[in-house]
């Protein structure tokens, strides 16, 4: 078994490192609370985060998810815009590689390529307000119609949703087909009969601008339907694939940025007439943060190892997922703790680390989502 990564490898993760801490430097003031602009979309597009793991002739770098994960793990710690790192994976994982594994030949050639330079942005619309971890009780629905389908509905939740100019859209086309009841379509903004929603406001990732979808009659041509109709189950598992992977690879590198704000700090700061390094109390929970740290990371790494072999990777990249959202969550209320007042103020941008944390272990399936799924892995 081979623990290491090539020295190319290496040199690539520390370029990109180099890179992002210099496009999106870390600020005395914390992160910006206002939403991503476009010249920053634009800056993703050009260090190569929008096409990670997009093939060449579309764009992108054509990355199999294991190097993927590991650059993008440079961007979750070089970035103190969590929100943006987020919006930039949602984008990538959720709607780019869909597009380049189910979309026509016409689809990707057209809409792939400067979706990876970020002069496109992408939106999943598929939660809806009775549907959030049952993706099966969609009610948007999409009928057929001469040369196309009639989309009608409402979705929720929509990351990048104010500001993306095509949605990744699920909706209802046959209820009665089980499994097959699903189709997955590309809705431009310009459709007639959708109305993108006004930015609601959320308690983290707060450069990532997310809203609602209406669909009144809105028709999609058959060319912008992903597969085959009824294959949306399938097409928005194999996006989870990629999203529960690499996109929490980002998680992993905000981990590793929180540690090292920890060692720094207990270093400098003195208590009682010592520094905080000689209370056991305080060195005991970095020790909890670095062991979580790491045992998450060789999950990580497994599951995206284990989908470049094309092996099976449902239990490893729940188990992935799982120890990531947690173990990121729990160590970023530690950092506070460890911060104190400083912690619980905007400057550092520890409180901010605290509440990105959060929504980790509610999107891309929740938490008890991905016990339940370990638990039918181990068939029980």
């Amino acid at each position: 078994m081979e623990f290491d990564w090539t020295t190319e490898q290496t040199t690539r993760f520390e370029d990109t490192l180099k890179a992002v801490s210099t496009a999106f430097p870390l600020t005395d003031d914390g992160p910006p609370a206002d939403f991503y602009r476009r010249e920053d979309w634009l800056r993703l597009g050009e260090l190569g985060f929008l096409g990670l793991s997009v093939p060449t002739r579309y764009g992108g770098s054509g990355l199999g998810a294991l190097e993927t994960a590991h650059l993008v793990e440079a961007l979750g710690r070089g970035c103190g815009q969590t929100g943006l790192v987020f919006g930039a994976n949602a984008h990538l994982f959720a709607c780019a590689m869909p597009l380049a594994e189910f979309a026509t030949e016409e689809t990707r050639r057209r809409l792939l390529p400067s979706m990876c330079t970020g002069e496109a942005i992408a939106g999943n619309a598929i939660t809806e307000e009775t549907a959030g971890s049952d993706v099966a009780a969609l009610t948007t629905t999409a009928h057929r119609t001469t040369g196309g389908w009639i989309l009608n509905g409402e979705k929720s939740f929509v990351s990048n949703g104010p500001a993306a100019d095509l949605f990744l859209t699920y909706a209802l086309t046959d209820r009665a087909a089980g499994p097959f009841a699903t189709t997955a379509f590309v809705v431009q903004r310009t459709a007639d009969g959708l109305t993108v929603g006004e930015p609601f406001a959320k308690m983290g990732l707060s450069q990532c601008p997310a809203g609602g979808l209406r669909f009144e009659n809105c028709f999609v041509p058959d060319s912008h339907v992903l597969g085959e109709p009824g294959q949306g189950g399938i097409i928005f598992q194999h996006s989870m694939g990629w999203e529960r992977t690499c996109l929490f690879a980002a998680y992993l590198g905000l981990a590793d940025r929180l540690l090292e704000q920890c060692l720094h700090h207990v270093r400098q700061r003195r208590q009682f007439g010592r520094p905080l390094t000689d209370f056991q109390a305080v060195t005991h929970r970095i020790a909890d943060m670095k062991l979580r740290t790491e045992a998450a990371r060789l999950l990580l790494y497994r599951a995206c190892w284990e989908k470049d072999q094309e092996r099976p990777h449902r239990l490893a990249t729940a188990l992935s997922k799982l120890a990531l959202s947690e173990g990121v969550l729990a160590s970023a209320l530690d950092t506070v703790r460890i911060f104190g007042a400083r912690g619980y103020r905007s400057a550092d941008g520890i409180e901010a680390a605290l509440r990105d944390a959060v929504p980790t272990v509610l999107f891309s399936g929740t938490s008890d989502i991905q016990r339940e799924l370990i638990c039918k892995e181990l068939g029980i």
